[in-house]
């Protein structure tokens, strides 16, 4: 009977069904490039060296997907505000009530709290959106290519509720040379508390 060894990374067939029963696994393929598989989400880890085709497991750090429905997304949001988050609209330029705000804080996500943005990256890029250099960090958000109304933009979207809050656009001021232009609606605010 195989024995479980860490050392070696050789595991039983009792182990591997456990560790499908726990929803982590990774997969081990003879290339640099590692397979996380966490219940829906797979994940690729270039950092993991080849271990020619043995079990390895580990816990991913990847935050919890959130996942609703249509129906449930209208029950806690606006309708402009579902409108933008979850059928990729856009609310016109200057009208949304964080363009011109200049608190102190933390700009999270409005389906999920998931924190994006800090309010000393953001700046007056004078397009009528919020704006920011960069997001609060690189798991925050994700981008896709958008080729809506005939061009190619690189939409925004929260990493973790696939919320769309916006577009990138590379016209930003230094360092990044990025503007993250945002939806208002797509954003709540969190003050920034003093010490």
């Amino acid at each position: 009977m195989p024995i479980d060894d860490p050392k070696t990374n050789n595991y039983s067939k009792r182990s591997f069904l456990k560790v499908l029963a726990g929803g982590y696994l990774i997969i081990s393929i003879p290339i640099p490039v590692t397979a996380f598989l966490n219940d829906r989400q797979l994940f690729l880890n270039k950092n993991i060296p080849d271990h020619a085709g043995k079990l390895i497991i580990k816990e991913s750090n990847v935050m919890d997907k959130v996942v609703k429905t249509d129906d449930e997304w209208q029950k806690i949001l606006t309708p402009e505000q579902f409108q933008v988050t979850r059928k990729k609209g856009t609310e016109r330029p200057f009208s949304g009530k964080y363009n011109d705000f200049k608190e102190k804080g933390t700009y999270v996500c409005i389906c999920c709290d998931n924190p994006l943005f800090r309010s000393e990256d953001k700046y007056d890029s004078g397009t009528g959106w919020p704006s920011f250099v960069k997001p609060i960090s690189e798991n925050a958000i994700r981008t896709e290519s958008d080729y809506k109304f005939f061009m190619k933009r690189t939409e925004v979207l929260c990493n973790r509720c696939d919320a769309h809050l916006g577009h990138v656009f590379e016209d930003g001021p230094k360092p990044t040379g990025l503007r993250y232009c945002m939806n208002s609606v797509a954003l709540n605010f969190v003050e920034q508390k003093e010490k």
